[in-house]
């Protein structure tokens, strides 16, 4: 075959992206990759099929626009009588094999398509989506019958995605950080059957990564997207040119560290490990032993917000003697599907958290001084959330609601002195907050404010937590310029502080 008869020919990232068997697989990951292509042409696989029924979403319609166009330009060329039908967005293709574009605007268009089955399922630009939207699909990904025809279909799922946007923090746990890129991840959900037996299902799937290094074909025709990427602000440079998933624009708590910056160890004169376990320029700590020396004198709080359907999130706290708040223990009602709550009832939640609070070496015989939701002392439908809790001897005081200002304290909480050590400090174990806290973001339509749809059930509780201790912002503080030192006085005393 002569190259004027290749209608599109594969880069070696997309290849592996289409010879998966996983029945989930998520491709890209950063601008440039070729995503929508292989997606494009991913769905071509079965149309010799008569009964073949595929789709592609995109979040809107309008997002739509770019996909179909880029359709034409391949699929009449591949399929000449091909027919494309613009009112119900479907190409038609000579076996009677079907390709639909869809949209879920809003997640109650995911009804639309509701008693419909497809062979094929994709999705450009995941994370537009949320886990309801996707995981919905799954019920719709069942194979189309033709009594006429013998021939059988394949059902899977494939997507492709950058970073950012309302669904990256379920995709990145259920793709990025679930295993290394490549690495299959398997699931076994045990079915009950109608005649009390049980039956083992298997599901798999993959995160194939790509680059616009990736996509040499693109580089040769475009050498100018390379520089128009790196041109764009650094969160968003380093999401869409280099794949990063742990800063994106829109991101809300910019400031927050799991991890201590390698530049400012590196003039600070000391490790990684160093500044870790001393605190510095990072939020995320090993835990404490709260039960031994001084620490024994620190005050515990606990922060609270309800939730059902949703996760409820309860967390305790150590103030030390400088007004530092710890986060030392969370108790966090979700399952393992991001934003949804384990369904304990009020009774259940109090009992559990009274229990540990009579058990933790940390907890037990402690004052605890406790901050909600105010949304809990509701008592229009009978007994409030409070008054259950006070059935168990967990007591609360109504936490201020005003949003703006509470995530200004947050914010104030998070800020990094002139030596690298912040007024909030996270303990390794509280998993929840480390997941959850990097993947808010700004609301769309109110600037200062959060996005509320996102799981921000632990950010409302650090929230009370904060505005129950306010403090002041940092400024900046001029650094003094020492003329005579010559006992060593003042630099042995910024050494002892770890000034230096």
């Amino acid at each position: 075959m002569t190259d004027k008869n290749v209608i599109w020919q594969p880069q070696p990232k997309q290849i592996r992206f289409m010879e998966r068997t996983e029945y989930e697989v998520l491709y890209g990951g950063a601008a440039g990759g070729g995503k929508s292509d292989a997606l494009l042409i991913e769905a071509l696989r079965q149309v010799d099929i008569p009964h073949y029924r595929g789709i592609i979403f995109r979040k809107t319609y309008p997002q739509l626009s770019e996909l179909i166009d880029r359709s034409h330009a391949l699929y009449p060329l591949a399929f000449p009588k091909a027919r494309y039908n613009d009112s119900k967005h479907v190409w038609i293709f000579p076996s009677g094999a079907k390709i639909f574009f869809g949209a879920m605007q809003h997640s109650k268009d995911k009804t639309n398509y509701q008693g419909k089955r497809y062979d094929f399922v994709g999705f450009d630009e995941l994370t537009h989506f949320t886990w309801e939207e996707y995981s919905y699909m799954f019920s719709r990904n069942r194979p189309s019958k033709n009594p006429r025809s013998n021939k059988r279909t394949i059902c899977y799922i494939r997507a492709s995605t950058n970073p950012g946007g309302v669904g990256h923090g379920w995709v990145k746990q259920r793709f990025i950080d679930a295993a290394e890129p490549g690495t299959p991840i398997v699931e076994n959900t045990e079915v009950k059957l109608p005649d009390g037996s049980t039956k083992i299902i298997k599901r798999d799937r993959v995160f194939i990564p790509a680059t616009i290094f990736d996509n040499k074909a693109l580089l040769e025709e475009n050498p100018d997207y390379l520089g128009s990427l790196a041109l764009l602000p650094e969160k968003e440079r380093n999401a869409l040119l280099y794949g990063d998933w742990d800063t994106f624009e829109g991101q809300y708590f910019t400031e927050f560290r799991t991890a201590p910056d390698h530049e400012k160890c590196k003039a600070a004169g000391i490790t990684v490990e160093q500044a870790k376990e001393q605190g510095r320029w990072t939020h995320v700590i090993p835990a404490l032993d709260l039960s031994i020396g001084e620490r024994r004198g620190w005050q515990i709080y606990r922060s609270y917000d309800f939730g059902y359907a949703k996760p409820f999130s309860c967390a305790w706290w150590a103030v030390d003697y400088d007004g530092t708040i710890y986060r030392i223990m969370e108790m966090y009602g979700c399952t393992n599907i991001p934003n949804e709550g384990v369904k304990w009832t009020p009774d259940k939640q109090f009992e559990e958290i009274a229990r540990v609070e009579r058990t933790h070496p940390w907890l037990k015989g402690k004052q605890i001084n406790g901050v909600a939701d105010p949304a809990i002392w509701d008592s229009s439908r009978g007994e409030s959330i409070a008054e259950t809790a006070i059935k168990y001897g967990v007591y609360f005081t109504p936490g201020d609601h005003e949003r703006i200002p509470g995530w200004m304290q947050c914010h104030y909480r998070l800020q990094f002195d002139e030596n690298g050590y912040a007024r909030c400090y996270i303990f390794d174990n509280c998993k929840g907050f480390i997941r959850t806290i990097p993947l808010m973001m700004y609301d769309q339509t109110k600037p200062e404010d959060l996005d509320s749809d996102l799981e921000d059930h632990i950010a409302d509780e650090w929230r009370y937590m904060c505005m129950s201790r306010p403090v002041k912002p940092l400024k900046p503080i001029e650094k003094k310029t020492i003329l005579s030192d010559p006992l060593d006085q003042f630099t042995d005393k910024q050494r002892r502080r770890g000034y230096q």
